[in-house]
């Protein structure tokens, strides 16, 4: 039985509006999870899953060469403060865990991380000669320190490897990086995933210290033409398996999905994951909706996000602008968490989450009152509504520089006082 802190479940009850007895109905029945570290105390812990908010995840971490401790620790701070739900340090290079190690002491929201990273990093260490035991450890040694949620990436299997080294049957074959190095570990030593063969034991890892196994995609489609392919599906299915296994160990599961989809196939992935995955919270990377938009990615994958939310995903890794071009930067984490929380919240409202409604009707009477503070504070971001409003409400203090004497609101709220008072009859209310 998967069992959750009470001042943890009671955070994410009061968060979500709901109450704690429908919570922990979802996570035993693995339609809900809570990533919740036993060994960290989470100012922010969150609920994923089937009648919750539609949650948003940013990416940080250097890569060798670039970046520093000091600029992702400022990522972290930008991400936590413009509102992402969870954040993942996707660290690579040679000061892996010391980084991992910061940003734990410093992040006040669930953590994730891809513990293979970290395999492949070390110092001194040939990744292709690691052992099975090795990629054991690594998970053990993280969940130590409290990480949160892992992506294991353990539906990829050497009948996959195979099939594409014979057919290189995609344009892009394999774009998810831990996938890819699942990959080639199998191809040069001619073994099975020890992920595969050996998930009971990553199981009763996650289990023993409450972490939620995030399943991850390594075949997701990386260019639209690719999406829905047998690679794809194939590797649903083996996770779909995974999931109702690692539940009945007592583990806590969600499934992560694609990629580059386009429009019209996007409904038909998240029902296809839902099915197969027996109704598993849904983590997507968008979708992207185009690969011809570099450098606007953040948009492409909001567009995406937004249609696979309405549709039943459950939380959104969110896409910035550098996304294919480079390591992010703080205004790129900026944009796009922005970018992911306006997808999540415009498919809460169809939902029917009601919070995010009641933010909507709020906002558009403070409107019909040109109330400008109230505006602002139930903007999604309020600092820059406010910025980019303050030197343009022109001097009368009710309309703004767009407009001006000939606001539609308030040429509307004049019609409504020359509207002729209804004549009461005597003797009749």
């Amino acid at each position: 039985m998967i069992r959750i802190e009470k001042k943890v479940l009671d955070k994410v009850a009061r968060a979500e509006g709901v109450p704690a007895s429908v919570i922990v109905r979802g996570v035993a029945n693995g339609t809900v999870v809570i990533p919740a570290n036993n060994r960290r105390t989470l100012m922010k812990p969150c609920a994923i899953g089937r009648g919750m908010s539609t949650k948003v995840n940013a990416n940080i971490g250097l890569s060798k060469g670039r970046s520093g401790i000091n600029a992702e620790l400022k990522k972290l701070d930008v991400a936590v403060k413009t509102g992402a739900d969870t954040v993942m340090d996707l660290s690579t290079g040679p000061f892996v865990s010391k980084v991992r190690k910061r940003i734990l002491s410093k992040c006040l929201v669930p953590l994730g991380t891809v513990p293979v990273y970290e395999l492949a990093c070390m110092p001194g260490k040939d990744f292709m000669s690691m052992r099975e035991d090795d990629f054991i450890d690594i998970i053990k040694a993280q969940a130590e320190e409290g990480v949160d949620f892992f992506t294991i990436h353990s539906g990829i299997s050497l009948e996959e490897v195979d099939f594409i080294k014979e057919t290189n049957p995609r344009i892009l074959n394999i774009v998810s990086r831990g996938g890819a190095l699942i990959a080639a570990w199998m191809a040069a030593n001619k073994r099975e995933n020890p992920f595969l063969t050996r998930f009971d034991e990553v199981v009763d890892i996650a289990r023993r210290h409450n972490i939620c196994l995030s399943l991850g995609d390594s075949l997701r489609p990386g260019a639209i033409n690719d999406a829905g392919d047998r690679l794809q599906i194939q590797e649903l299915v083996r996770l779909g398996e995974q999931q109702q296994r690692a539940l009945s160990r007592g583990a806590q599961v969600m499934i992560e999905g694609p990629g580059h989809v386009r429009l019209d196939q996007i409904e038909a992935n998240v029902r296809m994951q839902k099915t197969v995955c027996h109704e598993a919270p849904f983590y997507v990377l968008g979708p992207l909706v185009t690969d011809a938009a570099p450098g606007y990615d953040h948009i492409t994958g909001a567009i995406g996000g937004a249609i696979a939310a309405w549709r039943g995903a459950d939380f959104l890794c969110y896409v910035t602008p550098a996304e294919h071009l480079r390591l992010p930067d703080v205004e790129d984490v900026r944009q796009g968490v922005m970018a992911s929380r306006i997808a999540a919240h415009a498919a809460d409202i169809v939902k029917g989450i009601p919070s995010a409604l009641k933010r909507d009707n709020d906002i558009s009477r403070a409107r019909a009152k040109r109330d400008w503070k109230q505006q602002y504070e139930l903007a999604l971001d309020p600092d820059l509504a406010s910025r980019m409003s303050r030197d343009h409400v022109l001097k009368s203090g009710d309309v703004c520089s767009m407009c001006g004497d000939f606001c539609s609101i308030k040429t509307s709220e004049g019609l409504l006082k020359m509207r002729k008072p209804r004549k009461i009859r005597k003797g009749r209310i």
